[in-house]
């Protein structure tokens, strides 16, 4: 199917030979940039982000990353311009307006469709818009619309708006009926009538010129140049190839060259006489031929808009892909001999006859291949006047694009000139299995003879200025060859025991007139005096001491070197040596089997996994476009993702608040990129956090950066980029502020103050009241003490007035006792007068003695004075008021009208004397003491209920 194709091409081919080498071409397809397939227009701004029109929507790419914004109705998105206050202006169906963006970055879409007329609405898509001055213009079939200070002006179609664009500030459009016109001083000029234009064929681009002419293109009838005179057809051999290929979008490389886009054969580069310069094609690995729009950006790479897809194209890149075959093939080996440019790949050996051109990647022409070179071809050598290739097969002669063998011993990688050390041999060669030694026979190399006892593979040789032959293998060591006599050979081996830093991955070069080891701790020189090895300490200090693979010089004197599977070379040019790297051939190139092939500083070939590379150093070093790098994002996320700022710049964040993040979001995320999409991988990025990071970040490929947990406080993230020729971009900023936590607000901090000189008063007050509490307690302490010494006083006096009264009982009880005791012995010896009375009664009864009754009556009457009863009376109540606290003297104060017998009643209650010891006492019964004790009550007014007892018991 492949070889169909080709087939079917060749006819096209061969009217537009391609230049030999191409710039690098990288697809996005839509599972990539994740929008729809089709892609109308494309257009950068100013800080350099790309926009896409695209089935569903505005796509923007910033170099990293892609983003798309939807119209409000869905519908596609046909056209993009730049406005002159950076707005996008974009055209969909029924709809036009722009994206803009708010303070925070992010795109917003304002329609303009309200501006328009109730009637011109319906207005289809808009396929063309054009910026003129301070004035854009809207394309759609039917109409025309202008806008100009917030107000639109709308010019109908006479017959139908098929193309508008600009040409030297002029806008032009064409109609199917009024033809080719202009827009000048508020009005549509014709330039053209239709019956000068194809007819039914509608223009498709207009470009600017020399002489103040301009390439129109059109869809189905090619070029044509409009000029004062009129309309010229361009008279090319292309024009066929134009025509059938049909020109959809043009636009131009520079003063010179102009690219046109298709709908049926890709993209060609052509100048203005329409003579094709290159071709890109889905042979040279575009994703499709039909090409919906074209853009040269800032940095001169062309943007492709594919029917389905979009593709990148590294146009003035200083680095081209040369592949002298479609299928894949390594390239191993490459030589320039007599104007012709040989390829030695995998898979045979290829040649192409070269143009005059600085850089040859730009010569136009088909690579052939060399006749019987099919198969492994592994070195190219230009020793006199013949071309030697090294192959598989063994040593051949290259002569008119055909090989004579020179040796059938099986496999030679490489020749090498002798100048006399070895015997007569003129050359030697590197086998698989040793060293041969060919002599110059009648102008042609002869095999001599192998060099004995030598038969390791011998890839890496080199001979110095001593005429020793240096080789070297990658796993066994280095190796030092010279002939002492036409049959002696002297072989010395140097490894880890001579000096070398190991046994493997030696590999010997000679640079800049001396035998030099690419070892895996730097380069290594000879030691003569110690015939040993030994780090350079020159090449140390410029190269260091990390793993090196090959080494070659220039003829300017440029050591191009290969580090793992990176390239890159010391520039001896300037002042100071300086150490520039290739990036974007990292892991291009052939692991193990490294080729660098320098020509001139234009042209430096290298061999690649597939094909070659060729670097114009020269424009490589000069092709620096001023470096950028963005903020493009900023999100905050805890639980969800919040997108803070969207990446799009209105002015300058200095000029804008400040965002403020809650203390909530706990991750902080933030994305940035330069926007210089051919240099990608070259650029590296340092970062800080200016007031959470202390230092620069070291430099990186990463174009993000996560903060977590960030305390309270305002922060700066400042990034930069750097190429890979030590070039510091401008560092660009974001600050935000982080709030505190509630509990740390200007709120809580009021609130913690007063809560603090609350606390402080709070505790002057508390000690103050401890104070007071302790001296009240210790007053109470005191008190309590004197209390206690009161209580023990008290105490004391207590026990004395208890020991008193209990003295004053004890006498009292004696003084009752003895009261009692009187008043029992009163009562006896009243008894006892009244029975003696009684007996001297009877006695006197029964005596007639005179004298006796006389003696005895004379004793009754002694038994009957009174004075000595009154006496013992008186004795009595002396004691009784003793005891009981002049009781008697009180009752008579109280009732005066009581008689002497109540009292003596009285008295007697208040001891509590029975009715029967009160009768006996008062000489009365006992029916007389109960008389006596009512007649008292009624005299003292006694209440019934009130015991007497307890009446005359309260009175003292």
């Amino acid at each position: 199917m492949r070889r169909l194709l080709l087939l079917l091409l060749i006819p096209f081919q061969l009217l537009a030979q391609n230049t030999i080498g191409l710039p690098d071409a990288i697809n996005y397809d839509k599972q990539e940039y994740n929008a729809g397939l089709q892609n109308w227009d494309i257009k950068q701004d100013k800080n350099g982000i790309l926009y896409v029109a695209n089935n569903e929507g505005l796509l923007t790419f910033d170099g990293q990353y892609w983003n798309l914004f939807p119209l409000p109705n869905k519908t596609i998105v046909r056209s993009i311009e730049i406005g002159p206050d950076n707005k996008i202006y974009v055209g969909g169906q029924d709809e036009l307006g722009y994206f803009s963006p708010t303070d925070n970055g992010r795109l917003s879409y304002h329609s303009l469709t309200p501006l328009i007329n109730e009637q011109n609405k319906s207005f289809g898509d808009v396929w063309d818009i054009v910026r003129i001055n301070q004035n854009i213009f809207f394309r759609t079939p039917t109409k025309i619309f202008k806008l100009i200070n917030g107000k639109i002006a709308t010019y109908k179609a006479t017959s139908e708006w098929t193309f508008m664009g600009a040409s030297r500030n002029v806008l032009y459009a064409h109609d199917f009926k009024s033809g080719l016109i202009k827009f000048e001083n508020d009005s549509w000029v014709a330039i053209l009538r239709q019956e000068e234009l194809p007819k039914n064929d509608p223009v498709t681009s207009i470009i600017p010129i020399r002489d103040k002419q301009s390439i129109i293109t059109t869809l189905k009838n090619g070029l044509f140049i409009l000029s004062d005179e009129g309309l010229i057809k361009v008279k090319t051999s292309n024009q066929r190839l134009f025509e059938n290929e049909r020109i959809y979008a043009a636009t131009s490389i520079n003063n010179d060259w102009l690219a046109l886009a298709t709908s049926n054969g890709g993209v060609f580069i052509i100048d203005w006489k329409g003579n094709i310069i290159q071709r890109f094609s889905k042979v040279e690995g575009l994703q499709n031929n039909n090409v919906l729009s074209i853009f040269l950006d800032q940095q001169k790479n062309l943007w492709l808009g594919l029917d389905n897809g979009i593709d990148f194209i590294a146009y003035d890149s200083p680095i081209k892909q040369i592949n002298p075959i479609l299928q894949d093939g390594s390239g191993y080996a490459a030589l320039l001999f007599d104007n012709q440019l040989f390829l030695g790949t995998s898979i045979g050996l290829y040649s192409v006859a070269l143009k005059d051109s600085k850089d040859l990647s730009f010569s136009k022409g088909d690579f052939r291949v060399v006749e019987n070179s099919k198969g492994q071809t592994w070195g190219l050598s230009r020793i006199n006047k013949d071309l030697l290739l090294g192959h598989h097969e063994g040593a051949f002669l290259i002569k008119n694009n055909k090989t004579v063998q020179i040796s059938d011993f099986r496999g030679y990688w490489n020749f090498l000139p002798l100048s006399g050390t070895f015997g007569k041999a003129q050359m030697v060669a590197g086998t698989y299995d040793g060293l041969v030694l060919f002599d110059n026979i009648n102008e042609k190399f002869v095999p001599a003879q192998k060099i004995p006892a030598f038969t390791e593979s011998s890839r890496f040789i080199a001979l110095d200025n001593d005429g020793f032959l240096w080789v070297s293998h990658p796993y066994h060591g280095v190796y030092r060859i010279s002939q002492s006599d036409p049959a002696k050979f002297s072989i010395n081996t140097y490894t880890q025991k001579n000096g070398l830093p190991s046994n493997v991955n030696n590999h010997v070069y000679k640079i800049k007139n001396e035998v030099l080891v690419a070892t895996e701790n730097g380069v290594y020189t000879y030691n003569k005096v110690k015939n040993s090895f030994e780090a350079s300490a020159y090449y140390q200090k410029l190269l260091g001491n990390k793993s090196l693979r090959y080494l070659k010089e220039d003829g300017n004197g440029n050591i191009w070197f290969i580090r793992e599977k990176t390239l890159g070379v010391i520039d001896f040019t300037a002042e100071k040596p300086k150490i520039i790297y290739l990036p974007e051939l990292n892991n291009k190139m052939l692991s193990g089997f490294e080729f660098i092939y320098p020509i001139n500083q234009n042209n430096i070939f290298i061999g690649g996994e597939k094909g070659f590379f060729n670097v114009n150093f020269e424009k490589y070093k000069q092709t620096i476009p001023k470096l950028k790098v963005q903020v493009r994002t900023v999100r905050i996320n805890n639980q969800t993702d919040s997108l803070l700022f969207g990446g799009f710049y209105n002015t300058l964040q200095k000029d804008q608040i400040i965002p403020e993040i809650s203390n909530n979001w706990k991750t902080i995320q933030i994305e940035f990129s330069s926007p210089l999409f051919g240099f990608q991988t070259n650029i590296e990025y340092s970062y800080r956090l200016k007031e959470f990071d202390k230092t620069w970040s070291e430099w990186t490929k990463r174009t993000e950066k996560e903060y977590t947990n960030l305390p309270a406080g305002d922060y700066t993230f400042e990034v930069k980029a750097r190429n890979n020729l030590g070039n510091e971009s401008e560092v660009s900023s974001y600050s935000f502020k982080v709030l505190p936590p509630w509990y740390q607000t200007t709120i809580a901090k009021i609130f913690y103050l007063c809560l603090i000189v609350g606390s402080i008063i709070g505790l002057y007050k508390w000690q103050e009241r401890k104070l007071q509490l302790q001296q009240e307690k210790h007053e109470k302490e005191q008190s309590k003490l004197s209390y206690i010494h009161e209580l023990e006083l008290s105490r004391t006096e207590g026990e004395l007035a208890l020991l008193r009264n209990e003295k004053l009982e004890v006498e009292i009880n004696l003084m009752n006792s003895e009261l009692a005791s009187s008043a029992m012995h009163l009562v006896k010896k009243a008894e006892l007068l009244t029975k003696t009375k009684e007996e001297l009664n009877k006695v006197i009864k029964v005596i007639d003695h005179p004298q006796a009754i006389s003696e005895l009556k004379k004793m009754m009457r002694t038994y009957n004075e009174d004075d000595k009863m009154d006496q013992e009376w008186k004795n009595f109540t002396k004691h009784f008021d003793k005891v009981h606290s002049d009781f008697l003297n009180i009752i008579k104060e109280r009732h005066p009208t009581i008689t002497s017998n109540e009292l003596k009643l009285c008295a007697y209650l208040r001891m509590n004397l029975s009715t029967k010891e009160i009768a006996q006492f008062a000489n009365i019964s006992v029916r007389g003491v109960e008389i006596g004790r009512y007649r008292l009550r009624k005299k003292l007014q006694i209440p019934t209920e009130t015991n007497l007892f307890d009446y005359l018991i309260g009175i003292g």
